[in-house]
């Protein structure tokens, strides 16, 4: 058995506490369909709207559709594990969303701080700012942080799956991730868990230092404006992207800079409902109150929808 994999893995979710598992799916019901209408929405608009034809808006449009992915890589599983007395998923399903699911979150990662590194040349290099962020290096800026979120997920996804499971099929989770595998394999897998150390650290800990670096020179340069309604402006455009990287980054920190084993029983389970649901049900909501233009992109959107029937 130790060079065999399961047909399928039992995912043992809140299967204890059956009236848990009734709310998460009441949950889950509401929040996934706001999800995906909420990001298509911002999609269309940054798409249809000639005005939020500008790098920061084409940056948002690529995390819609990463939030889009992401959150749908898990929910349904979910959704149907939490409704049914079988829950269950196949190995082959297993193992399509740990590569899914872990593509989807390196990548997102990567564009959190992209789009914070738009805000600082937008605010402290205004002059400069179509120069250096023309479309050609947009669309490179893009290409490589998918190419990167890729590496990672398919790098360390194989390397988890190398692991001999020793016959087990039982995963007390929620999905297949990468640190409750590794926590569920048998045998020696310090290397594992020092790899995935090593990698989220550049995955997770550098994109982090580079966003807050961004925005400290971000805060400077505010400070520095002297009209209270450029600072308000300045503030209105990166609150909306602090707020998202704080709900996203929080939660994967406390998941992956810490040794699978020492993570606690139901930790995972949360922090994947966490930055797997609820960050991409609430992101769209974000950027849409707190942001006019993309407030009145959809009212023109709307508009045009009713105006055209």
């Amino acid at each position: 058995m130790n060079n065999s994999h399961p047909e399928e893995f039992i995912l043992l979710g809140f299967s204890d506490r059956p009236w848990l598992e009734l709310s998460l799916f009441a949950i889950l019901l509401i929040t996934y369909p706001m999800a995906m209408v909420g990001n298509i929405a911002i999609i269309l608009v940054s798409r249809l709207d000639a005005h939020l034809h500008s790098p920061m808006y084409f940056f948002l449009t690529n995390l819609s559709f990463l939030d889009m992915c992401y959150t749908t890589s898990i929910v349904p599983q979910m959704l149907f594990n939490l409704g049914s007395a079988r829950k269950t998923i196949s190995y082959l399903g297993c193992v399509a969303q740990l590569y899914f699911f872990h593509i989807m979150g390196g990548t997102e990662c990567l564009i959190l701080a992209i789009m914070s590194f738009d805000r600082y040349v937008a605010i402290c290099k205004p002059l400069h700012y179509t120069l250096i962020m023309n479309p050609r290096v947009c669309i490179l800026l893009v290409s490589t942080v998918w190419l990167n979120g890729i590496t990672y997920a398919v790098s360390e996804a194989t390397a988890t799956l190398q692991l001999p499971l020793c016959g087990l099929n039982k995963l007390d989770h929620l999905v297949c991730e990468i640190p409750v595998l590794i926590k569920a394999a048998c045998g020696e897998k310090a290397a594992n868990e020092l790899t995935l150390s090593v990698v989220c650290i550049f995955m997770l800990a550098v994109p982090l230092c580079l966003i807050l670096a961004s925005y400290a020179c971000i805060g400077l340069a505010v400070f520095k404006i002297k009209s209270s309604e450029g600072r308000r402006k300045a503030f209105g455009t990166c609150s909306s992207h602090l707020i998202v990287v704080f709900l996203f980054y929080g939660p994967a920190i406390s998941m992956y800079l810490q040794p699978p084993s020492s993570i606690s029983r139901d930790q995972p389970k949360f922090m994947a409902l966490f930055y797997g649901v609820v960050t991409p049900a609430l992101n769209p909501f974000i950027y849409t109150l707190r942001n006019k233009d993309v407030k009145g992109a959809l009212v023109n959107l709307v508009k045009g929808i009713f105006t055209s029937k």
